[in-house]
């Protein structure tokens, strides 16, 4: 893995912060990290509080293909969880484990401009990077940029971007190393193993078979899109697991991308992107 990079990508969701335990250990991790002189950006979602407040206010929500429709009448109580509570959370979360934390969401400082995924789910938004110029603000004052997935358009449409997909984004605005943090291991085999590596070919054949199916279909197919554009490895593994991250990306240092991780699943570039 090519890690001549000093920035780093973490992105959590939803069970992240229902699970104390793992966001102690994630922030102990990610200061430890900025210790050894990297610099790190947090990318968030939270479908799981998002749920839970939809229908509180009597909105029905439903998922498509791993996206969840999002009409724009519900996106200010979108904005509300993830850019409002749920963003401030993880700041003051930061701040517990001595990290200065600065919440911002995709729609600022320039960074993505938004497009409307399809209008049968709609305000859902494709992000495409444009300016990385707040986040090397940020970086260079030693302040974590902790970023929500709420998006924007050029006429001010708020989109709900797929926090795997906004951490994409962000990651190849920074040319950062990216890991899709979550309560799993990594992605897993028909036997539930964890796969140590995966390819465009291996992701096309589990994914015909039913093997990568749902919400993780989304995340490995933006890990994909990402290590295309990054032309290095992705990895997806475990937020209660990302204190073995330090140890990994040593191990990972002079290394080609065939290595592999002892933790998580790296995706691979698309053979003859990174040739």
């Amino acid at each position: 893995m090519d890690i001549n990079s000093t920035n780093i990508v973490l992105k959590v969701g939803g069970n992240f912060f229902e699970d104390t335990l793992a966001q102690s250990s994630f922030f102990k991790a990610v200061s430890e990290l900025k210790k050894q002189g990297y610099n790190i950006a947090i990318v968030h979602g939270g479908g799981s509080q998002l749920q839970t407040q939809l229908t509180a206010l009597g909105f029905e929500s439903k998922k498509h293909n791993g996206l969840r429709i999002s009409p724009d009448e519900q996106m200010p109580a979108v904005a509300g969880v993830l850019a409002g509570t749920l963003n401030k959370q993880l700041v003051c979360m930061a701040m517990q484990h001595g990290l200065s934390g600065v919440g911002i969401a995709l729609c600022d400082g320039n960074l993505a401009h938004c497009t409307e995924v399809d209008s049968t789910l709609g305000a859902v938004g494709y992000p495409h990077p444009k300016s990385a110029k707040l986040l090397h603000q940020l970086m260079h004052a030693n302040l974590t940029p902790i970023i929500c997935s709420i998006g924007s358009n050029n006429e001010g449409r708020l989109f709900n971007v797929n926090a795997d997909q906004a951490a994409t984004c962000v990651a190849s605005l920074l040319y950062a190393d990216l890991f899709l943090l979550s309560d799993v291991a990594g992605v897993l085999d028909a036997q539930k193993n964890r796969i140590t590596q995966l390819n465009h070919q291996t992701i096309s054949e589990l994914t015909a078979n039913g093997v990568i199916a749902d919400g993780m279909v989304v995340k490995v197919k933006a890990a994909q899109e990402a290590a295309n554009t990054l032309h290095k490895p992705v990895t997806i593994g475990s937020w209660s697991e990302v204190s073995k991250l330090l140890a990994d990306l040593k191990e990972a240092q002079g290394q080609n991308a065939e290595c592999g991780l002892n933790t998580g699943t790296q995706i691979l570039p698309a053979k003859g992107v990174n040739e």
